[in-house]
Order: structure tokens, then C-alpha cells, then sequence
């Protein structure tokens, strides 16, 4: 058995960077509907942003796959553009990607722990004997691309590739079926110059086995079985992270898979669906209602909530450098959003959603432009819908009685009281 390199020195730096983020055009986005606070989302068949704690953070640029013999022949998974995406069911966000190559497919299974701040993502690659699969991870910790700092080290039995800036941390930690530990060759880098992509783009094998990277554009490398299953933990710490990603591994990726669908399942029953009518909904169209009522819940965050932002990416986010983005809060979308659930009879998710914006109001009646969740400004127009559209909301709960004890009198009053004064036009 040849001897696999132990990881050592620190990653060389590169001579710039332009720390851009992943595609804003998504084949999916899920979550947990319990105590984890990990949403993700996926493009060109790979993980891209991934959010923690907080649905407006996100903490991961993507997370990928390269193929390859160490010869002659590699490809990045991405980059193969031959990929089918399926969702459990036809409508829960747990994702199925299986890419197709001459050469192979890889299946990958992916979902959250429901229980922790953990990613999940299940793995097998199938076809020529000499092909082995190695990861790469880019995180951007903090939504912060200058300040992160790498590491691969042995902890707990466990060979780890982790990352901390601020107060986050994360770790990346990896089994075969027969649960034993499964990243093999590993290294850390920097994006442009020492990161694994930049190893097969010059040596066509993984040839660089940095221990240390950063501060600065991170990135992760490893060696792969063909079959096992990944973690990625988040937490206030590396060690924190690498703690939970390896009670997710212990759980079992089947047993993680059943209770995350149930979840999605069970909150989809609490919907009042319209009657399948032959001529007026048929069975695709009552599935696309299910997955977009998914897809809607998807974009809530678990800290303050009934708060749902606008979209889980970044607008042309692989020519962007933005640390704002979508992901942040608009009261005319959160209402539109709020206003697609309370149409299936979701009334708890109105009402929290009502209840977050009267938080965030502004002292003259309005609303900001845009916001993140805790209520801070990022862009700084003025629009009056945004001030118009938690006055129908309020209405629409009014309409169904279903207020209850939430008094909107005064909320009401300064909105109106804004859009006279302001309106008809703002600039």
C-alpha cells in the first residue's frame, strides 16, 4: 500500500484575489424544518452557499468534486454539465444530483442533519476501476473572504480539514460504508495559487499536501473513497463543528435522510391544498404547488421568525464580490412570500411574519429598502410598496380573523401616514 503524504508547511499565497461567489441560478435550495440552522443550495449539480446560523450568512462559496486518474485524465464535477436533479418525492427539498460521464457517474445524496448544524452529503462513484474522486471546498466564513484560515489535522481518530474566522468554524469530516475514517490525501490552500483545482490544473493528480492556509481565500482538498458519506459541520469553533459533523456520521446517513423527509412531510400535511380537478389542476401542476410551497419555507430563518428573505443567492454571484446579495429581507417579498402561505391556509407563518416586520419598522412608519435580519440597513432607497405591503398583510389576517392579540392600529396608522406624506413618487 503506498504511503499517503502527511500534510505540512503553509499554502503559498497568491498574487491577488477576486473572491467571487457561486451562481445566483439554482437547481435547488433546502433546509431542516427542526433545531438545525443550516440552509444550502445547490448549482451546477454541486453544494454552493451554504447559511449558518442565520439564513442571511452565508459561510461557504461551494462545495465540489474532481474525478480523476492521476495520470492523464481529471475532470471537475461542475464543469461536466451532464447532471439530473431530483427531489425526494417530486416535492422535499432532500436532493438527489447524479452526474453522467463516459467514464463514470457520481450520485450524490444531500441533505441536513435535523438535529444539528451539520450538511450532509451522501456520495458513490461508480465506473473505470483507476478513477478515485477528491473533494474541494471553498469556505468563505463570516461572509468574509480575506480572514479565514485553514487546517487539515488528525483529532479524534478523525483526519479533519477545517476552517475558523471570527466566531465561526467549520469542519469537514468523512466515512466509508464500513464507517471508518475516509479523507485520505488532504491539503489546504489559498484560491489562484495553492488550492486543489490549481494542483490538477498543473499536475493533472493531487500533488500538494499543505497543512496550513490563509488568512485569506481558503480552500480544501481531499481524497476520497468511492462511496461514503460527508459531513460539514458549523459551529462557533472548529473543534465545536468537527464535534457535531462527527455525531451526524454516527447517526447514520439513512437513518439522518428518513427523518429530515418526514419533517418537510409533515409540515406540507399542515396545507390546505385545492382539490385535483382533472381539467383545472392536474398531477404535475398540484406537484409544482407542493415543491414551491417547499421552496418558499426554504428561504425562513429559524432565528427570528417569519422572517424570509428574498432569495438564497447572490444576483450574477460568479462575477460578484458582494457581501449583501439576496439573501436579506424586503418587506414587499416577505409579504409576497407570506402572502403565497397564507393562501394555503398557513396563518402561523403570517402572523410571526406580521409581527416580525412591526419589529423592524422605522420610527417615521416606513420600511427600509432592504435589511438583514437583525433589523441593519443595506441598501438605503426609499420605496413606498415596501411601506404598503405590511398594511395588506395586516389586512389579510384582519379578513380571516386571524390577528388575534397582535394590535396593528399604530403599525397601520404611521405606514399611511408615510405613504401621504411621501408619496405619490419617491425618487
Amino acid at each position: 500500500m503506498t504511503k499517503k503524504p502527511h500534510p505540512h508547511g503553509t499554502a503559498p499565497i497568491p498574487s491577488s484575489i477576486y473572491p467571487t461567489w457561486a451562481p445566483a441560478v439554482k437547481d435547488a435550495v433546502g433546509t431542516a424544518l427542526g433545531s438545525s440552522c443550516v440552509w444550502f443550495t445547490v448549482a451546477q449539480g454541486i453544494v454552493t452557499e451554504v447559511y449558518y446560523p442565520r439564513v442571511d450568512i452565508p459561510q461557504l462559496k461551494d462545495l465540489g468534486f474532481i474525478v480523476a486518474n492521476g495520470r492523464d485524465f481529471w475532470i471537475e464535477i461542475r464543469r461536466l454539465n451532464d447532471y439530473s436533479v431530483a427531489w425526494q418525492d417530486d416535492v422535499v427539498p432532500a436532493i438527489t444530483v447524479i452526474h453522467h460521464h463516459g467514464r463514470f457517474t457520481l450520485t450524490l445524496k444531500i441533505c441536513v442533519d435535523p438535529e444539528r448544524d451539520v450538511l450532509v452529503v451522501d456520495f458513490i462513484l461508480k465506473g473505470d476501476a483507476d478513477l478515485q474522486l477528491y473533494l474541494l471546498a471553498a469556505p468563505r466564513l463570516g461572509e468574509d473572504a480575506a480572514n479565514n484560515q485553514a487546517w487539515t489535522e488528525e483529532w479524534e481518530g478523525h483526519s479533519l480539514l477545517w476552517a475558523e474566522q471570527g466566531p465561526f468554524g467549520m469542519a469537514l469530516v468523512a466515512v466509508d460504508r464500513d464507517g471508518r475514517p475516509a479523507l485520505q490525501q488532504r491539503s489546504v490552500g489559498l484560491v489562484g495559487n495553492s488550492d486543489g483545482w490549481q494542483d490538477f490544473k498543473r499536475n493533472n493528480a493531487m500533488t500538494w499536501h499543505y497543512a496550513h492556509a490563509g488568512p485569506g481565500e481558503v480552500a480544501l482538498t481531499a481524497q476520497l473513497p468511492c462511496s461514503g458519506t460527508l459531513a460539514m459541520g458549523l459551529s462557533a469553533s472548529r473543534e465545536a463543528a468537527a464535534t457535531l459533523a462527527l455525531q451526524t456520521l454516527a447517526s447514520g446517513f439513512d437513518a439522518l435522510w428518513i427523518e429530515y423527509c418526514q419533517g418537510w412531510q409533515q409540515w406540507l400535511k399542515t396545507l390546505h391544498w385545492p382539490a385535483k380537478l382533472d381539467d383545472l389542476l392536474d398531477s404535475k401542476t398540484l406537484t409544482l404547488l407542493h415543491r414551491s410551497a417547499a421552496v418558499i419555507k426554504t428561504h425562513e430563518d429559524h432565528t427570528f421568525p417569519g422572517a424570509f428573505i428574498a432569495s438564497l443567492s447572490v444576483p450574477w454571484g460568479e462575477a460578484s464580490t458582494s457581501r449583501g446579495g439576496y439573501h436579506l429581507v424586503w418587506s414587499r417579498d416577505l409579504v409576497e412570500t407570506t402572502g403565497a402561505l397564507l393562501a394555503l391556509g398557513d396563518t402561523g407563518d403570517a402572523k410571526r411574519s406580521l409581527i416580525y416586520l412591526m419589529s423592524t419598522q422605522q420610527a417615521d412608519g416606513h420600511w427600509l429598502q432592504n435589511q438583514w435580519l437583525g433589523g441593519k440597513p443595506f441598501w438605503q432607497g426609499i420605496q413606498l410598496d415596501e411601506t404598503a405591503f405590511p398594511v395588506l398583510l395586516a389586512s389579510a389576517l384582519a379578513e380571516r380573523n386571524a390577528l388575534g392579540e397582535i394590535r396593528v392600529n399604530d403599525m397601520v396608522r404611521r405606514a399611511l401616514s408615510f405613504i401621504v406624506r411621501e408619496g405619490p413618487t419617491t425618487a
